[in-house]
């Protein structure tokens, strides 16, 4: 895990059994963006069993926070996740058949558990080409007047609570 970092994305969630496919949509997402699709479902197992270890130690009425991180660093594309269950501050990694995988103590804040998956054909972190993003504000969006506070428009927010409510979840 010493290399130098090119590229980073990470998502914080509940540690609830709905944050396993969300971890999964997560790194479908990200690794869309940094064009590896061919990690898709390796990235995904392992997102998914490393959450999934999370996930099975929480306490459903007090969860905590688990965080899902991926970096591209040398040859690897790295899998992080970050929990805050003090209480499992020094167990080991999960075993992930066929990948390295490691944990790490947070001092006092939890624990970071990882896995690196190899990239495709020998490419680097700084080979993958990564998506552009323009550095200003879109021009179409109005900036609030002096003094004015600054939120979503109402009648959005009503549209969408009205359509929740009608959807049978």
């Amino acid at each position: 895990m010493g290399s130098q970092t090119s590229q980073l994305d990470d998502l914080r969630l509940v540690a609830l059994p709905s944050a396993i496919k969300c971890a999964e949509l997560f790194v479908r997402f990200s690794l869309t963006e940094w064009s590896l699709a061919g990690l898709f479902d390796e990235a995904a197992g392992v997102a998914r069993g490393l959450v999934d270890a999370v996930v099975q130690r929480t306490d459903e009425k007090a969860p905590g926070f688990v965080t899902i991180r991926l970096r591209l660093s040398g040859n690897c594309l790295v899998v992080e996740v970050e929990d805050d269950q003090l209480a499992h501050i020094h167990d080991d990694a999960p075993v992930l058949e066929g990948y390295p995988t490691g944990a790490v103590p947070l001092d006092g804040r939890g624990k970071l558990v990882w896995c690196e998956i190899p990239l495709p054909g020998g490419v680097s972190a700084a080979q993958v080409r990564l998506p552009r993003r323009d550095e200003r504000r879109t021009q179409n969006v109005p900036e609030p007047a002096n003094g004015e506070k600054a939120g979503p428009d109402p009648s959005v927010v009503d549209r969408i609570l009205v359509g929740l409510q009608k959807r049978e979840w």
